[in-house]
């Protein structure tokens, strides 16, 4: 069961790959100025987390419209998500997970995945600009996406 609603969000720091190398990604660089949507998925590069990266990408503009940034978590090197991103025109800013410390703050570490070992489970996460959690869902298995209306919902009450 992911952290609850109402809780005070963890901290995180970790690394992403840019066109200017690794740059770190955190919680706090958003505390006080926008809302954080972190969504946690399994692995680059398969077929229902890549569908999810691209439809969020392909809606940025409903985010930022809500005063939102999403970063995108998984236990993935950075330069396999900056290879991903870049095959598929992912946009959103993708944060590794490599030591799976952030995925068991947010109590969302799935023991093993078809046998692969451990990964993130697939999870939605709306933090405000306090940093506390307003939403929270863990979906029921990691094929199922998360309910991004009821996301959406959340962040037009927070504007």
């Amino acid at each position: 069961m992911p952290i609850k609603t109402g809780s005070k969000a963890p901290e995180f720091k970790l690394k992403s790959k840019t066109a200017t190398g690794l740059v770190e990604v955190s919680l706090s660089a958003n505390l006080g100025k926008k809302n954080t949507v972190v969504l946690f998925f399994p692995l680059a590069f398969t077929g229902v987390c890549t569908s999810e990266m691209c439809e969020i990408s392909a809606g940025m503009a409903q985010y930022a419209s809500l005063n939102a940034e999403v970063i995108g978590i998984s236990v993935d090197s950075p330069f396999a998500q900056e290879a991903w991103a870049q095959k598929e025109k992912i946009t959103i800013t993708l944060a590794s997970d490599l030591n799976k410390e952030t995925a068991k703050a947010y109590e969302v570490l799935l023991p093993d995945l078809i046998g692969l070992g451990s990964v993130s489970a697939r999870a939605a996460f709306v933090i405000d600009k306090q940093g506390v959690v307003q939403y929270a869902e863990q979906t029921a298995t990691p094929k199922d996406l998360p309910d991004f209306k009821a996301v959406q919902e959340t962040l037009a009450k927070l504007k």
